[in-house]
């Protein structure tokens, strides 16, 4: 999806949600054309590419209303945009921040990546690395914007950038860790639109033989969106062909 219509699009639904014709949260995920987008705190430094040399790869750039500096978008990584009212939740940004990379741990543990915070910084991180990123925007307590889950990134591509403004950072993805853990037989990691479905299956095996979810854009795509839906106490209940979650109270 380009990341023109995906900004329009999510704008559009937090507008709904907060005038209340949206009656439902929504998490929308998508896989975006390369591109580079400059939050509110990015800093002068933090695109090391000129604009030429950022037309020259293909890459898209554009200035938005999230929080946080710097980050890039492309083929191979999950993006997460979370249309929530916190007023059914908590009215607490940064609860909701610690919220979402709850859930991005525990979809990473569903991949055999032992994944963590990195405390006084927003994001996911494993051995030292960093796997997600996050940056959102609200208004009358309706988030928007949202995560960045490297799956099979092309890692390069944050060659261009000060990722997240953060000197020296050393960015991952599933694959590369896979990779650097040196499985015999690494799961299958394979690009396309992430679809979320909330079939509950689990396929494929880790070095040592214990089953896990194999980590294709659809499957990493569900696993999100159930473990979000957990972590906030929601079930999803509908979803759009490749895009959205309907999030609804949990029904016990």
């Amino acid at each position: 999806m380009g990341y023109a219509d995906a900004l329009e699009f999510q704008r559009q639904a937090a507008r709904r949600r907060i005038s209340g014709e949206l009656s439902q949260d929504l998490l929308i995920l998508v896989e975006h054309p390369p591109v580079v987008t400059l939050g509110r705190l990015t800093k002068e430094t933090s695109v090391t590419a000129t604009r030429e040399e950022l037309t020259s790869k293909g890459v898209a750039l554009f200035e938005v209303e999230r929080g946080g500096d710097v980050t890039f978008h492309g083929p191979g990584q999950l993006v997460g945009y979370t249309i929530i009212d916190l007023k059914r939740h908590r009215k607490d940004l940064h609860w909701f921040l610690r919220q979402i990379e709850e859930a991005l741990i525990r979809t990473l543990a569903e991949t055999d990546i032992n994944a963590e915070r990195d405390i006084g910084r927003t994001g996911v991180w494993t051995a030292g690395r960093k796997i997600a990123s996050i940056g959102l925007h609200a208004r009358d307590w309706v988030t928007w914007h949202g995560f960045a889950l490297n799956v099979t990134t092309d890692l390069a591509y944050f060659d261009l950038i000060v990722p997240c403004g953060i000197g020296g950072v050393a960015m991952t993805s599933i694959e590369n860790e896979h990779r650097i853990a040196g499985h015999n037989k690494p799961r299958p990691v394979t690009a396309g639109s992430a679809a979320p479905a909330f079939s509950g299956r689990s396929e494929g095996m880790t070095a040592t033989g214990s089953a896990v979810r194999p980590t294709t854009m659809a499957a990493v795509g569900e696993t999100v969106a159930s473990k979000f839906a957990e972590v906030l106490g929601l079930t999803p209940i509908a979803k759009a062909p490749g895009i959205i979650s309907v999030l609804t109270p949990l029904q016990v």
